[in-house]
């Protein structure tokens, strides 16, 4: 055997023997190591001068897109805005947005705002802003260039099934004031729409429900339609504040599990201000998310509400924001929450008592966003439903009257006409308060 061979054998066996295993802390001291010096060389060799900062937060954007799709770093900017959404109150367009592989999607236009009345719609893809091509865009970078001051005009190109080539959209921004429950009575029975849980949401609701109280001369409501269509979710404090105006006190509304069933947590009733068991039906589509998702599993799994529409997206995961030193922060996904019977609703989404399209007949008219079609989502503990499998249900005591003859909103129709049928029609003549 040469010199050459006895030393390529001796580096071989150099190489096959590794020693003694590395403990997990070491392997990740190691790996920083290497991150350290790519960096150094980086800083030191790249043909132009590197923006330090910029490397550090693409570089921590870049860990964190190794988990689920809902785990983000926010920029001190872009953290702002988030704090700003919360609060109820920005300059914008109106939409909710999300990530569908490469593509940006519209979740769903916030009820009277300057996309909804552009007719922007759920679904819609969202392919330019102001001539910027959206592929590689994030999305907090999407939704700051749709923020700023009222008055200024923000062109989108959109796609949209039934479209042969995409459109572009002239909308002017405005000062979005979220007021986050509308509300408006049916002949005895209330309407409450919870557009998405903010600061005092629960608060505002009762405010809603004292107001219908009062236009019948404070005579109790004979039932009442609870609208989470397109509410995208929220903070998690108001959605439980919800569910417990309407459950009597000590039953479960929400639990969460974190890593390997740690952490676990549960929320109950609280046996105050709760609402008279006047019947309730819950109105929930594909833009329901999260926080929706939430207050509708309690309200159906404790049999208090009836479930129309179509099944929700399916967002089972809970999530903290962390405020960073530099005024960034961090949206970390903490656990996976449960209803009431121990149901998880991540990919699933929550399947309505009665199937209900937004027409006659008809489920759905165009295949919507949900939680399954976003890149990294967690596996759910039971299959998704096939949506076109799916057919229309009715409940059998729908009894139809004059305050429901003109509405558009066919769902909402059949809610009214249910609980129309439910206590046995209105006491005298018809009458309605619409918004």
């Amino acid at each position: 055997m040469g010199r050459l061979a006895v030393a390529a054998f001796f580096a071989v066996g150099a190489i096959a023997y590794a020693g003694p295993p590395v403990s997990k802390s070491e392997a990740t001291y190691r790996q920083l190591e290497l991150f350290a010096r790519v960096l150094s060389y980086v800083q030191n060799n790249y043909v132009e001068t590197v923006d330090e900062q910029q490397l550090m937060q693409g570089a921590i954007k870049g860990m964190l897109e190794t988990l689920d799709p809902h785990t983000v770093y926010m920029p001190p900017d872009v953290f702002k805005e988030m704090k700003i959404d919360t609060s109820g109150e920005f300059g914008g367009l109106g939409i909710e947005i999300a990530r569908r592989n490469d593509a940006i999607i519209v979740v769903a236009p916030i009820d009277d705002t300057p996309a909804q009345r552009a007719g922007i719609k759920s679904g819609d893809q969202l392919l330019k802003i102001d001539d910027e091509p959206t592929r590689s865009m994030e999305l907090a970078r999407a939704i700051q260039k749709m923020r700023g001051p009222a008055g200024k005009k923000v062109m989108l190109t959109i796609m949209r099934e039934g479209f042969a080539a995409p459109r572009e959209f002239a909308i002017i921004r405005d000062h979005i004031r979220i007021s986050s429950v509308e509300s408006a009575l049916y002949g005895g029975i209330g309407y409450v729409k919870v557009k998405n849980f903010q600061d005092r949401t629960d608060a505002t609701l009762f405010k809603e429900l004292e107001k219908l109280r009062t236009q019948q001369g404070g005579k109790e409501l004979r039932g009442l339609v609870i609208d989470l269509r397109n509410n995208p979710g929220g903070l998690l404090d108001q959605a439980v504040a919800i569910a417990d105006r309407f459950l009597p006190g000590g039953l479960p509304i929400v639990s969460t599990r974190g890593r390997d069933g740690s952490q676990a947590t549960e929320e109950r009733a609280k046996d105050r201000d709760t609402e008279k068991p006047y019947p309730i039906v819950v109105l929930v589509n594909a833009g329901s998310a999260s926080a929706s998702e939430i207050v509708a599993g309690a309200l159906q799994d404790h049999k208090r509400a009836v479930l129309m529409g179509v099944p929700t997206f399916g967002k089972g995961s809970v999530q903290t924001v962390i405020e960073m030193e530099d005024g960034s922060g961090l949206k970390l996904t903490i656990a996976r929450y449960f209803t009431p019977s121990g149901r998880s609703i991540q990919e699933r989404g929550i399947l309505p008592d009665f199937l209900v399209g937004e027409s006659e007949g008809v489920l759905t008219k165009t295949e919507s966003l949900r939680e399954k079609d976003l890149k990294r989502h967690f596996r759910g503990e039971a299959d998704a439903p096939e949506l076109a499998a799916l057919k229309p249900s009715l409940p059998e005591n729908l009894r139809p009257w004059d305050v429901t003859e003109k509405l558009a909103d066919y769902q909402l129709k059949v809610a009214l006409n249910y609980l129309n049928g439910s206590t046995g029609g209105p006491p005298g003549k018809n009458t309605a308060r619409a918004p």
